[in-house]
């Protein structure tokens, strides 16, 4: 196969055009997963790790927005700033492989793979997240529900490059938790990110690994929005309980090698309804 190298954002977009089936190489976590698997055999790769123009990312105060290159390691999302700015991503980026993993791989690269159990992804979807698309033609942007279409497929058309996503800055407070077959290092078996709006009284939950991509739990969201105190920042155990249950019944799980559906299910339950405690801890 012929690898290309760009160092900037216009060499990467000609590089795209001339070669729009490319395999657009970030941190190449999951893509060579599957290149040594066999799964893929591309003719063309396009590494776009040295393209400096994807490789930050910048806070907007007055709109109150991160925007963040798809080059942004895992490592990075980490670190303060920006885990102050966008805690559920944060906590989701710690839980992503190993050290050595988190330090290449980027929530670009987890946007193009779009695996339903990406752990970027929920923190992506329950913050209504914008993804930015460019081609020699021009830029796009896409809201993330329209960007994800199905397992492993998106919205991206042939010549375009993800360039970035903007998330907002919420007042209230954000977590992202998951289960796996062990501690660390493991892919999820079923996720959620929850995060909290006090200005616009809202609750978003978003979940990973239970469906063909990731589901918003619009019945739950509704329910807890008119339950919790945002006043006092509590919820009772039975509403937090009945919570865990609608965002349980949301869930579209399968059952595969790894787990059934009913386990996924019930963790699903536990997983959103330790959330909204967490989110609202003063009975």
């Amino acid at each position: 196969m012929s690898v290309i190298v760009p160092k900037s954002l216009s060499d990467a977009l000609a590089a795209l055009a001339d070669n729009p089936d490319a395999l657009v190489l970030a941190g190449g976590t999951d893509a060579m997963v599957e290149v040594n698997s066999g799964h893929r055999k591309p003719s063309h790769v396009i590494a776009i790790n040295r393209v400096s123009e994807l490789r930050s990312w910048t806070f907007d105060p007055v709109a109150a927005t991160v925007h963040i290159g798809s080059g942004v390691t895992y490592a990075e999302l980490m670190e303060s700033p920006v885990a102050q700015l966008l805690p559920a991503l944060a906590e989701a980026s710690r839980t992503v492989g190993s050290p050595q993993i988190r330090h290449t791989g980027t929530l670009g690269g987890n946007l193009g793979t779009c695996s339903p159990a990406g752990d970027g992804l929920p923190v992506v979807s329950a913050l209504d997240g914008m993804v930015h698309l460019a081609s020699v033609a021009g830029d796009r942007s896409l809201s993330v529900h329209e960007f994800m279409v199905g397992v492993k497929r998106t919205a991206r058309q042939p010549g375009e490059l993800i360039t970035g996503v903007t998330l907002p800055v919420l007042s209230g407070w954000q977590g992202y938790s998951k289960v796996g077959v062990r501690n660390a290092m493991v892919i999820a078996l079923a996720s959620t990110c929850l995060a909290t709006d006090l200005d616009s009284r809202n609750v978003r939950l978003a979940l990973g690994s239970v469906g063909p991509t990731i589901l918003r739990c619009v019945e739950a969201e509704a329910f807890a929005a008119a339950v919790v105190s945002f006043e006092s920042q509590s919820v009772s155990a039975s509403d937090a309980r009945r919570f865990g249950e609608l965002a349980a019944a949301a869930s579209r799980p399968i059952n595969d090698h790894r787990a059934t559906a009913e386990y996924r299910r019930h963790a699903i339950g536990v997983l959103a309804s330790r959330l909204l405690r967490r989110a609202f801890p003063n009975e």
